[in-house]
């Protein structure tokens, strides 16, 4: 078993699309919506997840199954050219919240300067969740890929609050 390791948690959100700062386009780059139980959902994210040890990438078949049936839950594949570049995935809260549960690239895709243009299709992709979303959040961790809390600011994103954790 893993140790336990402190992180810092930081949660973010936007309260109107206008917020979103966009990336500049990578045409290479789109989303694909696919559903939860997708065959492709699962190992796209312990692929992303697994570098930073997210809990995800250690669930079992219960929990999995769990997650992806909630109702509300929406999936994008990331797609650089016709290859799975990443995910995002999403879960309507009600009253017009959608929070972004999973964003992120597969390894062989981080630093290849597609991550801002990705979280800003992801965004996109977010706001699209319902007809009356008003707010869309996510958090991070200190323990994520360097660059995911300055990306997520550099679209707009703004700290509500942080905390620490353990994960």
């Amino acid at each position: 078993m893993l140790a336990r390791v402190e992180e810092i948690v930081s949660h973010l959100e936007m309260t109107s699309p206008a917020d979103l700062r966009p990336a500049p386009p990578v045409p290479e780059v789109s989303v694909e919506p696919v559903p939860a139980d997708s065959p492709l959902v699962r190992p796209t994210t312990v692929r992303i997840g697994k570098p930073y040890n997210w809990p995800s990438s250690r669930w079992s078949d219960d929990d999995w199954a769990s997650y992806l049936a909630r109702e509300g839950r929406q999936c994008v594949l990331i797609r650089y050219l016709s290859e799975v570049a990443g995910l995002a995935d999403y879960q309507s809260h009600g009253d017009g919240e959608v929070e972004i549960t999973t964003f992120g690239l597969v390894p062989e895709y981080v630093g290849k300067g597609i991550g801002g243009y990705a979280l800003t299709l992801a965004i996109e992709q977010a706001w699209q969740c319902g007809p009356d979303v008003r707010r869309v959040w996510l958090h991070t961790s200190d323990l994520d890929h360097p660059h995911a809390l300055p990306n997520y600011h550099r679209r707009g994103f703004r700290t509500f609050r942080t905390a620490r954790g353990q994960r």
